[in-house]
């Protein structure tokens, strides 16, 4: 295949960042800030995950949409299975769902607007597969709803402040869902930076046959 090796490499971050944040995404920040605990509000993947829609842009915009589904379908194939020994069943059910159509729709929106402002394409693709990359993952992963894919997480479902501070109360998960959409739309912003960075060094190339 052309470009098999940009393919791989691009697929094997892809896979690093899946494997870490579902890793991740089972350990609450510990401590509190602004007496916000932030147990109640962010786990270690939300820090991790938001690299995976800079490797797809990046592999978007150098080779187009094709071989961008290529690395998407690697990463999530491959992540899925190795995210079956690093973590719980139903987390990587939900991520390995979450992950494909997030990443789907990131692509999607990043070729409608590729022609326009550099930065338009990849923040908008991030922001809107951000959105359904965190309803999708969490609910899956911890909404009583879906038990049938496995056990909940008792400390997921147990009810605390929104967010940590608001007075209503509600499952712990919808915090943190609301915590790393947050991170999420915020990490997409700061990685503009790299992507701009690197749009001189990895430029758009001759499509293939496929894409």
């Amino acid at each position: 295949m052309r470009y098999a090796r940009y393919t791989a490499i691009y697929a094997a971050l892809m896979t690093a960042v899946v494997v870490a944040s579902n890793f991740l995404v089972q350990f609450p920040l510990s401590g509190s800030f602004l007496g916000i605990q932030l147990g109640d509000l962010l786990t270690w993947g939300a820090f991790t995950y938001p690299v995976a829609f800079l490797v797809t842009d990046l592999t978007n915009r150098q080779f187009g949409p094709a071989i961008a589904r290529r690395v998407v379908f690697a990463g999530f194939v491959a992540g899925v299975i190795l995210s079956f020994w690093t973590a719980m069943p139903r987390i990587a059910v939900a991520s390995g769902t979450a992950f494909l159509i997030g990443q789907l729709l990131d692509i999607s929106v990043f070729n409608r607007l590729r022609r326009q402002t550099w930065w338009h394409a990849p923040l908008a693709g991030s922001v809107l597969g951000s959105i359904m990359d965190t309803a999708l993952f969490f609910s899956l992963a911890f909404a009583s709803f879906f038990v049938f894919i496995g056990p909940n997480d008792e400390f997921a479902i147990e009810w605390a402040p929104v967010l940590g501070i608001f007075a209503t109360e509600a499952p712990r998960w919808i915090s943190w869902a609301l915590g790393d959409l947050g991170v999420k739309i915020l990490a997409g912003v700061v990685l503009l930076m790299p992507y701009g960075a690197l749009m001189s060094v990895l430029k758009p190339m001759p499509p293939t046959k496929a894409a």
